[in-house]
């Protein structure tokens, strides 16, 4: 059996001991099965020549490569963080994760790097976690995904998605597990300290650092829009669909989150068009109609109002960016 390779992607304020850790371990794994076993080849790479960690930790970086299997550390997800934008300034590193995930290799993501599979299309359709603070923003920006919050890994077609922080261990110990056998992996967690019969999340869960009681609502017709992306926007039928009047619906949504739904639905709309932009060869009128808007105009306007760019330019310096 040859070497695993295994490269970290490491990107502009990533979590440091996201990208080492899991090396680490599987470097006391190595050590542990010895010589006359296949160990693994870890690389930490990046479509960038320079990268700063999260407290401005310098990482030395090899360029992008050919592996087994692509490790997407997390990063600090502050409250009140513009994530959409961002996401917006690591095009490269969704790109690069995209594209290898095509090759049909496995990807990996820490805690909220599942954030940047999702924005690479990845979870769409699959079964995933992260960390259990931020599973229901993960559900609400990714509708079409299965987020479960309980879980401390979830591997989905190829796709395995982690819970926060210490649970890349856990990932790391299945690995270890898969490819240097059973014995090999529990001995790792003996040297290492670590815990290798963790089954779930739920204990660590505090109540109390979980968005407030009394956003269920918001989140509801978040969830709903999200589902309906095209559908067209009535505020009549919206409120019928929650049996709440029309000025209960937008002064209850408004208190819970600053925004009308239609200001949400529009934002949540840019979100996915900027997503097809990056990700297929539509044309922006195919773009504007995948996102419910008939009129390319309407659309394009809306668009540089949320990003500063019209369709096509934002298209032409994601590409240019990502090469």
């Amino acid at each position: 059996m040859s070497a695993l390779r295994i490269a970290v992607l490491a990107y502009p304020g990533c979590f440091a001991s996201e990208v080492f850790g899991v090396p680490d371990l599987l470097t006391m794994a190595t050590h542990v099965a010895g010589p006359d076993r296949a160990g693994y080849e870890v690389t930490v790479v990046s479509p960038r020549r320079r990268v700063a960690a999260s407290g401005g930790a310098a990482l030395a970086v090899s360029p992008l490569r050919e592996a087994d299997v692509l490790v997407v550390p997390g990063f600090e997800l502050l409250p009140g963080l513009d994530l959409d934008a961002r996401l917006a300034q690591l095009a490269a590193e969704i790109a690069a994760i995209r594209a290898h995930a095509a090759e049909g290799r496995a990807v990996v993501s820490l805690c909220v790097g599942a954030f940047l599979l999702a924005e690479a299309g990845l979870l769409d359709g699959r079964r995933a976690t992260t960390s259990w603070l931020f599973a229901d923003e993960l559900a609400r920006r990714c509708p079409d995904a299965e987020v479960r919050p309980e879980r401390l890994a979830v591997t989905d077609q190829g796709v395995t998605t982690t819970a926060a922080f210490s649970a890349m261990y856990d990932f790391a110990l299945e690995l270890i597990r898969r490819h240097s056998g059973a014995g090999v992996a529990r001995t790792t967690a003996r040297v290492a300290l670590v815990d290798d019969a963790r089954t779930s999340q739920t204990p660590y869960v505090d109540a109390r650092l979980l968005p407030r009681p009394g956003h269920e609502f918001s989140h509801r017709v978040m969830r709903h829009l999200d589902q309906h992306l095209t559908a067209r926007y009535d505020l009549a039928a919206l409120s019928d669909t929650f049996h709440v009047s029309t000025r209960t619906l937008l002064r209850r949504f408004a208190d819970e989150t600053g925004l009308s739904p239609l200001e949400y639905l529009q934002s949540s709309r840019v979100r996915r068009a900027r997503h097809l932009l990056e990700s297929t060869d539509r044309t922006v009128a195919g773009v504007s109609a995948a996102v419910g808007y008939r009129d390319p105009a309407t659309f394009a306007a809306l668009f540089a109002r949320h990003t500063g760019r019209r369709p096509s330019h934002y298209r032409a310096a994601f590409r240019r960016g990502a090469g």
